[in-house]
């Protein structure tokens, strides 16, 4: 059973449990909604077509075992620079101070590859020993004819070696994440 547990605007409102958390971050615009439902079978994380929608920690509740956090996007959303800046102070003390984060979902847009913003990121949960593993999202899509970064986990040390590719519109990908996570 999924539980939407609340929409917290600060890391001390959230709820202290027991159970291992999974958070999915991107920029902005990157399906982290979409995939988030496509993972756990329901339509429980707000989608929409506007890049910024999500600006609040939402937490769900899988099955009273396991949580899984939908983090605000960065990198694209048409917000105030101070909105911005408040989100990403969120998310960094979110990333050092949550114990039961057991693994970050970094979501990168396969169409587009890394952007400045997600290697800033990486680097960032390379620094401060924060488990992350890369997901590149929308693979059924078009990929647009551009050099992209390549990701090599040699040089992120914090990096699980695995690099997973997704669609939530194919349903593709997703096995591999229901087991990291947990999920049947």
């Amino acid at each position: 059973m999924i539980k939407f547990v609340g929409a917290f605007d600060r890391v001390a409102d959230l709820p202290h449990t027991q159970f291992p958390e999974y958070a999915f971050v991107g920029r902005s615009n990157v399906g982290k909604s979409s995939l988030i439902n496509a993972v756990v079978g329901a339509n429980v994380a707000r989608t929409s077509n506007t890049p910024g929608r999500t600006q609040t920690l939402n937490l769900f509740n899988i099955d009273d075992r396991i949580m899984i956090i939908d983090l605000p996007g960065y990198g694209y959303a048409r917000v105030a620079r101070a909105d911005a800046l408040r989100w990403l102070h969120r998310l960094e003390e979110y990333l050092m101070t949550r114990r039961q984060l057991r693994r970050l979902f970094i979501l990168i847009d396969s169409r587009i590859g890394a952007r400045p913003a997600d290697l800033d990121l990486m680097d960032f949960c390379d620094k401060n020993g924060i488990s992350y593993q890369v997901v590149y999202t929308k693979k059924d899509k078009r990929v647009r004819e551009q050099v992209q970064h390549e990701i090599n986990h040699m040089v992120h040390p914090a990096m699980v070696p695995e690099i997973l590719e997704t669609s939530a519109e194919k349903k593709t990908g997703l096995d591999a994440l229901r087991t990291t996570i947990g999920i049947k």
